[in-house]
């Protein structure tokens, strides 16, 4: 497992906390982790789609500069 250092706001880092304290989440890094895969699991597509586009744009651009 990668290891990732971050600073938060304290805002957030007290809401983090507060997860923890109600019982939601074992820990800080839990709720971090879950925040993440939410992350990722709710952007997969549109990142993908993003990358495939520029992908074609520089495709295309490579070809018309060897036409």
């Amino acid at each position: 497992m990668k290891a990732v250092q971050v600073d938060l706001p304290d805002k957030l880092a007290a809401e983090l906390a507060n997860y923890v304290r109600t019982g939601w989440f074992a820990s800080e890094q839990e709720v971090i982790r879950a925040a993440v895969a939410d992350f990722v699991r709710r952007n997969r597509l549109e990142l993908l789609e993003r990358f495939m586009r520029d992908d074609i744009r520089w495709a295309l651009d490579q070809k018309g500069r060897a036409d």
